[in-house]
């Protein structure tokens, strides 16, 4: 994607290039499947459904940027499991509403967990000392606001 501003300054362009490429890295890593848990698009469904409470098939569709037959099937994974309810929408019966269910929230709370802890592993015994740990806490809320900004 191009931007919609000239990127004068050799610095941005430098910390650009250098944030793509230990970030693809990272999240491919973060990415890799653990036997038995929830996938991306699994993980992705259910947080968009926490967040919003409930939504119909086509609107998480429309938020993940891909097909309702895709979603759909998604979400008939996770129904199957009993990670998501469907209910009838109030404002229109015709249509069905899905919302996490409780064993949907511990699974999202779990892989979390699981995450949280391969990252917790990799800072304990990467070699990283007090300074660069540091860094990287101050870091987290600049990368944050730059994935919004995207």
């Amino acid at each position: 994607m191009k931007a919609s501003f000239p990127i004068t300054d050799p610095d941005v362009s430098a910390v650009s290039s250098a944030l793509q490429a230990s970030l693809g890295l990272l999240v491919r890593r973060l990415r890799q499947p653990v036997e038995g848990e929830l996938t991306l698009p699994e993980v992705s469904a259910l947080s968009r459904l926490e967040r919003a409470e409930s939504a119909t098939t086509s609107e998480l569709a429309r938020a993940e940027q891909i097909t309702p037959q895709a979603m759909g099937m998604t979400l008939a994974g996770l129904g199957q499991r009993g990670l998501v309810e469907r209910r009838p929408d109030p404002a229109d019966r015709r249509r069905a509403v899905i919302s996490v269910t409780e064993a949907g929230q511990q699974a999202l709370r779990e892989r979390r967990g699981v995450r949280a802890e391969q990252l917790a592993g990799a800072l304990a015994t990467g070699g990283f000392t007090r300074a660069e740990l540091e860094t990287l806490r101050a870091a987290a809320p600049l990368i944050e606001r730059l994935g919004e900004h995207l």
